[in-house]
This record gives C-alpha cells, sequence and structure tokens, in this order.
C-alpha cells in the first residue's frame, strides 16, 4: 500500500510537479490543499503520512500553518517545501518541527529521500 502524501500549496501546478515526481515510487496524492486553512481542517480526516507544504500562500502562510497542525498532531511529518531561501526561515520551519526543507524546483530523487527519511 502507498504512503499517503497531503501537498498545500497554494500552485496547482506545483501539486502537479509533485504528483509527477511520485509516478513509480511508493508514495501518492492522496489530497491537496490550496491554503493552510483548508490543510488545518482536512488533516484530520486524511490523516497523511506525509505533508508538503509550500511557505508563501494566502492566509495563513507554511510556517503557521505548519506549527497549529504539530500542536494538534505531534506526531505529523511536515517537508517544508519552498522558494523563498532565507536562512532565518529555514531556521524558523527546523524550530517549530519541520522534518525538512526542499528549495523550488525539486527534483525527484530531493523528494523521495525527504519522504523516506521523514517517516522512518
Amino acid at each position: 500500500m502507498k504512503k499517503q502524501l497531503m501537498v498545500v500549496d497554494d500552485s496547482r501546478m506545483a501539486e502537479l510537479q509533485i504528483r509527477k515526481l511520485l509516478e513509480d515510487s511508493d508514495y501518492e496524492v492522496a489530497a491537496y490543499c490550496e491554503n493552510g486553512e483548508e490543510a488545518i481542517a482536512r488533516y484530520d480526516e486524511i490523516r497523511p503520512d506525509v505533508v508538503t507544504m509550500d511557505i508563501i500562500m494566502p492566509g495563513i502562510d507554511g510556517l503557521e500553518t505548519a506549527q497549529i497542525i504539530l500542536e494538534e498532531h505531534p506526531d505529523a511529518k511536515i517537508i517544508m517545501i519552498s522558494s523563498l531561501v532565507c536562512d532565518d526561515t529555514i531556521h524558523d520551519a527546523s524550530t517549530i518541527g519541520a522534518m525538512t526543507f526542499l528549495y523550488k524546483p525539486v527534483s525527484r530523487d530531493s523528494l523521495l529521500r525527504a519522504l523516506e527519511n521523514a517517516v522512518r
């Protein structure tokens, strides 16, 4: 059985790219959320093995969304994915409990490696 992934990103293209990168892998996209509010509302319903989270989104940003999910579900596995390149952001993501940080555009190898590390 494939591991379930929730993709949280305001860009539908990012979600489609992740789906393509996951072809012929042990992972599949179980849910796509366009913003943080939707991700928080649907997390209980989906109970994904891993969440990929964009940072810059309308409404609640990805860091705050990740923090809320992790407060409610300390066992959640969250991988931050963003084009935002800033040491402070990476530090903030790590401080709130994100598993790792990947830069867009994401490669298949880096995504699969991050997913494997998260579910271990």
